[in-house]
């Protein structure tokens, strides 16, 4: 049983961080975001795969002056990502921005801070400290060395720092993360930040690679982290489209227990029976449960023979043969279907499936 480490709560638009509130799912669109209509269409199809935050690059002003536009036609809260300069970090706020991810520290002095700060209060934003390896200050690098699995210090003290630049402002609606793109380092930041605040934490592997690589060091680090009760929101970032960071947090919750979102998949790495694509009939199945919030398992199986036993818990399956595959239930046969057909007859077993499940309540 995880025990959640406690932390004040603060709200990302609708979306409660940190204290009680379920561990939020986030992903950054990587459109041009001045280009609404590619934004918007890409962030639409993380909110059908489940993303509860948004944050978008704002670079220049045509981006910040976007966020109306963008804002008015999503569903989830949009956070602006502003590196050094304020001017950018307050149009964002001023054109609908409901968080943003700043790093106090690096926008031109306190005067800018302040209205930055400012704009924040009027808005009732929230402000994200955010702190990675190749942004740490040059005296803390001086002081404590490049940031290690065995001396993490450089990025906890930029990160509270930064924090009490906010704090002197009288800001405190406040989440932090510190990113590395060494596993243990991460690890090893995160729970020494812990120790020292009890401000909500983003958690993240910066620049993790590519989907494999990628949900490898992800699933490692902050898996680690989630099963010590650490990390109030938390990204997948891969070098992939963004829909498959959802994919992949979400299952890694499932894997912890924490969260259960839609149907869970059950698969088998098929064998020398196998006498179908599974492989694309499984990618096939698992991007349609996607789409799907009823807590089902579904098997996609290899063989008609040992499929249906070895995924007998299953509420659903499908096991693939030579022309023809069959549709099981618990494990019992319910249906053969020719080959060609296995997929959509299926597909629309799950739907109706699914409306049983709504119907039910």
């Amino acid at each position: 049983m995880i025990t959640r480490r406690t932390t004040r709560q603060i709200h990302v638009g609708a979306v409660a961080v940190g204290g009680n509130a379920p561990i939020a799912v986030q992903s950054m669109t990587n459109t041009m975001t001045d280009d609404v209509e590619a934004t918007v269409r890409q962030i639409h199809e993380l909110e059908r795969a489940g993303c509860e935050i948004i944050r978008v690059a704002v670079p220049d002003m045509a981006a910040a002056r976007a966020l109306t536009a963008i804002r008015d036609r999503i569903a989830i809260p949009l956070i602006a990502d502003i590196h050094f300069d304020a001017r950018l970090a307050v149009a964002a706020m001023e054109h609908g921005a409901q968080g943003i991810r700043i790093n106090p520290g690096n926008l031109g002095g306190p005067d800018k801070l302040a209205r930055v700060v400012a704009a924040a209060k009027q808005h009732g934003v929230p402000i994200r400290v955010g702190v990675n390896s190749g942004s740490i200050e040059k005296e803390l690098l001086a002081r404590y060395g490049y940031p290690t699995p065995q001396r993490p210090d450089a990025l906890i003290e930029s990160a509270l720092d930064n924090v009490r630049l906010l704090e002197g402002h009288g800001f405190f609606d406040i989440k932090i993360s510190i990113k590395s793109a060494d596993v243990l380092t991460t690890i090893a930041g995160y729970r020494l930040l812990a120790e020292r605040t009890d401000y909500p934490l983003h958690l993240g592997v910066t620049e993790a690679g590519g989907l494999i690589a990628g949900t490898v060091k992800s699933s490692v680090a902050l898996g680690i982290l989630l099963a010590e009760g650490i990390g109030d929101t938390f990204r997948i970032s891969l070098t992939r489209d963004p829909v498959e960071e959802i994919r992949v947090g979400f299952e890694l919750l499932r894997a912890l227990r924490i969260r259960e979102r839609g149907p869970e998949l059950i698969s088998c790495p098929t064998c020398g029976r196998t006498r179908i694509d599974l492989f694309t009939l499984a990618d096939q199945v698992e991007r349609h449960l996607q789409t799907m919030r009823s807590p089902l398992k579904v098997a996609v199986m290899g063989c008609v023979v040992n499929g249906p036993g070895e995924a007998r818990e299953a509420d659903i399956g499908i096991a693939g043969g030579h022309g023809v595959g069959i549709i099981f239930k618990k494990g019992e046969l319910y249906r053969k279907v020719a080959e060609a057909d296995l997929l959509p007859v299926f597909l629309e077993e799950l739907e109706k499936m699914e409306a049983e499940r709504k119907a039910g309540g």
